[in-house]
């Protein structure tokens, strides 16, 4: 599942260096995950590293890319 970053961001960054595939951008006003790149961390780590270190829990799925169940 893709993640995005919600208007909760305080823009402090800390997920800027955390993604293992460079998804995650300076936005105008809130850091931004492209979704085209983000692979929910998939071969690099456990858990979404977004996520993990987002101090207001500003980074979720983001059901809008979820792939349907058959």
């Amino acid at each position: 599942m893709v993640y995005k970053i919600t208007s909760d961001c305080i823009y402090c960054g800390s997920c800027l260096t955390e993604c293992p595939v460079e998804a995650i951008a300076e936005g105008p006003e809130i850091f931004v995950i492209d979704p085209e790149k983000c692979n929910e961390c998939a071969g690099y780590f456990e858990e979404q590293q977004c996520a993990a270190v987002c101090g207001v829990d500003a980074c979720i799925p983001d059901f809008k890319y979820a792939k349907e169940c058959k």
